[in-house]
This record gives structure tokens, sequence and C-alpha cells, in this order.
């Protein structure tokens, strides 16, 4: 099949968006990528289908590494749902099941694999990866590697000793929903790409509305937050707190009121945190209330409205929460301040 036949066969649309077809010409290429785009402008695609093409081509398999486990599991089902052949290792798996991914990938039987930063330089992910057919390895969530960007996180240093190993270096793509021009220089420099092609579609977000709305404090915001979240019973949202003590806090208030919501912050375990995230994903209850510490690779497209009950710590962070709402692309997706 062709890129428009793989296209309409394994993800059901006709034509790619604004900026896909760059990326996706790049990397068929054999160039480096970067792709910066805002949520819900199709990001996953822009590797995933060129992954498809070139495995066809029998370049190989694509790594994809991904720094939420939530995020790889629902991909790899939708890709298998889809006739994508594609398996995850992370640390939810026995090491029984690790190998026989690592097997099954070493026999080309997967179009993708999805890994964590931190399984990378392990000694089993470096021997297959060393011995594999890679056509590509993918970074999501980018803005990681970077010191500057909001969610640090040390293990994505490791990316590039990771590709420094391997024998033949596979076309490296990488992508993010935001970065500045410092971060996105952190990125091309960390990940040493090669004369990426570079596509910035912009953040401009059309269907979402602003409203800052000014409050007290105290019992005037509480109920201020009551009674918006009880006009919109019927749509998915998300009150981003500051602190574990607010998320708390405002948590109580809305079952005290018979709201059903949910809650997620570090402060509590991880399989708490797992439930209620799921509970949220699949419409089990409507509200979350978090610190930022939840959202990030959230794949869920009706969330209609987002609140801040405290400002962002920065603006970075500020279009990152935003960014949870309104990803199907609807109108009048409500994002209070």
């Amino acid at each position: 099949m062709n890129l428009q036949e793989t296209l309409k066969h394994y993800f059901g649309y006709d034509s790619l968006r604004s900026g896909q077809q760059e990326l996706i010409d790049g990397i068929l290429a054999g160039r480096d990528v970067l792709g910066i785009m805002p949520t819900g402008a199709g990001k996953s695609l822009c590797y995933q289908l060129p992954a498809l093409m070139m495995e066809s081509a029998g370049r190989g398999v694509t790594i994809v590494i991904s720094p939420l486990i939530s995020l790889m599991v629902d991909q790899v089902k939708a890709l298998n749902q889809a006739g994508v052949h594609a398996a995850y290792i992370n640390s939810t798996l026995t090491e029984g099941q690790i190998r026989k991914a690592l097997e099954y990938a070493g026999q080309g039987r997967y179009t993708l694999m999805y890994v964590t930063p931190e399984r990378l330089g392990t000694a089993q992910f470096l021997d297959f990866a060393g011995k594999a057919s890679l056509a590509m390895v993918t970074v999501d969530e980018a803005h990681c590697i970077s010191q500057w960007g909001q969610d640090f996180r040390p293990s994505y240093l490791e990316i590039a000793d990771f590709l420094a190993k391997l024998p033949d270096r596979p076309v490296v793509s990488a992508f993010t929903a935001t970065a500045t021009e410092r971060v996105k220089q952190d990125i091309t420099a960390s990940l040493h790409l090669q004369n990426p092609v570079t596509v910035v579609t912009g953040f401009d977000r059309p269907n979402l509305f602003f409203r800052v709305v000014n409050r007290k404090g105290g019992k005037e915001t509480d109920n201020s937050i009551l009674n918006y979240v009880k006009r919109h019973e019927d749509e998915s949202g998300i009150i981003y707190c500051a602190t574990k003590k607010n998320v708390d806090s405002v948590y109580a208030l809305l079952l005290q009121y018979g709201i059903a919501a949910g809650r997620y912050h570090a402060g509590l375990s991880l399989e708490e945190r797992k439930k209620n995230q799921d509970d949220f994903t699949y419409d089990r209850i409507r509200v979350m209330v978090a610190t930022n510490a939840f959202g990030m690779g959230i794949d869920k497209s009706n969330v209609r409205w987002v609140i801040h009950y405290n400002l962002p710590k920065s603006i970075e962070s500020f279009y990152q929460e935003i960014g949870r709402a309104g990803r199907d692309g609807m109108e009048l997706s409500l994002i209070h301040i």
C-alpha cells in the first residue's frame, strides 16, 4: 500500500493535517525531524504512519520513547485494534513478559515498540537494540529532555547515550506540544538531531474560550466552583490546584455536595492514581481535581472545561494544562482561571 492507502486503511483518514505531511516526508526520506504541534494536532500519526511504511519496506521496527505508562498502554491497545502490531516495555510487565516481547520484536513481529526512558540503558534492552533492525527512534513528550521544560525528566538525558551505542543510527524524531526557543534548542542539541526537518504549526487553539473570574478566595471561590460544576454536571472537566492540600480540600468539598469526583497528586498511591485516572478517562467520574502531576498524555477528547484554582507556575504549564480541554475540536470548551 502507498502512503494514502495506508493512512486510510489503518487510521481511517482521507488526508493529512497541516504540518503532518512535511514531517512524514522528512522521516521517509531518512531525515531527523522535530515536530512542535498543539494538543490534538495529530503528533502520534507523524511517527506511526511512517513506522508502518518503513516496516513494510523491510527497514525494521520503530522504538517510541514515552514517559507515561498509561499513554503507551492506551496507544498500543488502539494500534493493535487497528491492525498495527505494537507492544510496550515498562515496569508493569514481569521479566518473563519483557523477554518475550523483546524476542518477538527481534523477530520482526512488531511495527512499533514503546518503552519508558528508564528501560533504555538496561543490558536486556541494549542487547535487543544492538541486534535488531531499527528504522526509527521516536521521542514523545520531547520537552522532558530539557531542564528548561516544565516536565524535566533526568532519564531523558540518557537517550543520547542509548543512540550512541547503536551499531547503526536510525532516523530520530522528536515531538512535543510546547517548546520555547530555549527548549527547542535543548531538544535538538541533547538528541544530536542532524539537520532536522523542524515544523512548528503554532500554538493557537481557536476552539478554546478563556474567562477570568475574580474571587477573593475561601468560600467565595469554593461557591463559584461548586456552582460552575453543578451547571456542567454532564461534562467532563479538570480543576487544577497548586498543592496537594488544596487538591484534597476541593475534592472533599465536591464529595460533600454529592459531586462524583476523583483526585490526583503525588501523595496518593500508584494504585489510587491509576484507578482515579481510569475512572476519569472512561467517564465513570466527570471531575478530576489534581496538581500538575496529572494530564500529560491523557488521551481524553471530551474534556469540556479546565478551572485553575491557583495560578500555574509558568505560562508553559498554563498552556499544557488548558491543552487537556477540547481535543475533539468542538467549540466552547471553557477554560476558567
